[in-house]
């Protein structure tokens, strides 16, 4: 498999992450990546950047070091409502939106809640992607979010980092492969993040690769290889 794009990628605007845009651009190009999804993490997440931030994203060139951009946010999942730490009028700017569930912004619930979070988020059609949904602190019905993903055309991200040790997300393996074995009986697409925060970590999907390997997951339903298909579930190709 060729992987052509990483979309989940942080810089230092999120705080703990270390790396300008035009660094990660320049090792996307290096690694003969065509596009990279720069998405910032939403205001609610302890040290991350203020709306304004991405009110102004209209300023930044999509095009950078042979590689296009993609500009958007990992949005924070508050409530069982789904609801966002962004609002629609901002959403509807950004280029990709990725929509997850983290510690310091909602706690977590039990199994029916975690889920029902998950599945109003994915009603958003401003949400292009769930992120990470492998973290076992968020106990989820793992077959009702792939069949709300399927009939809402929400990608599931398949995280590299969670399954690289010393991750925060502890033991997601099993996780991601019930995902995966769900996502492929539903014919339901999946693309992977590398999660990056430092521009060395852009593209590399090494232990995601390994995993899809392992459960022999079809490569058609793998959007990281072609460009034009997650075009057709990112804000800015199909608002």
């Amino acid at each position: 498999m060729k992987f052509v794009l990483d979309v989940h990628t942080h810089t230092l605007a999120s705080g703990h992450s270390y790396s300008t845009i035009r660094e990660m651009a320049h090792t996307a190009n290096e690694r003969g990546l065509k596009l990279i999804g720069i998405t910032e993490h939403a205001p609610k997440m302890p040290g991350s950047c203020h709306e304004f931030y991405f009110q102004n994203l209209k300023v930044v060139d999509r095009q950078m070091c042979g590689v296009e951009l993609l500009l958007g946010a990992e949005l924070n999942i508050m409530d069982t409502n789904g609801t966002v730490d962004l609002p629609d009028s901002i959403l509807r700017k950004l280029d990709i939106t990725i929509a997850s569930l983290h510690i310091p912004c909602m706690t977590p619930g039990t199994k029916l809640e975690n889920t029902k979070a998950y599945i109003n988020a994915i009603k958003n059609p401003l949400i292009n992607i769930i992120g990470h949904p492998d973290d076992r602190r968020y106990p989820v019905d793992y077959k009702e979010v792939v069949l709300a993903a399927k009939e809402y055309h929400t990608l599931i991200e398949l995280n590299n980092s969670s399954l690289t040790d010393g991750g925060a997300r502890v033991n997601a393996r099993p996780l991601d492969i019930e995902i995966l074995n769900l996502c492929a009986e539903y014919n339901v697409p999946i693309v992977i993040g590398s999660d990056a925060h430092i521009d060395l970590v852009v593209g590399n999907h090494d232990k995601a690769e390994a995993l899809l390997k392992e459960v022999n997951f079809p490569e058609h339903l793998i959007v990281n290889q072609d460009v034009d298909f997650l075009k057709r579930y990112v804000n800015r190709y199909k608002i």
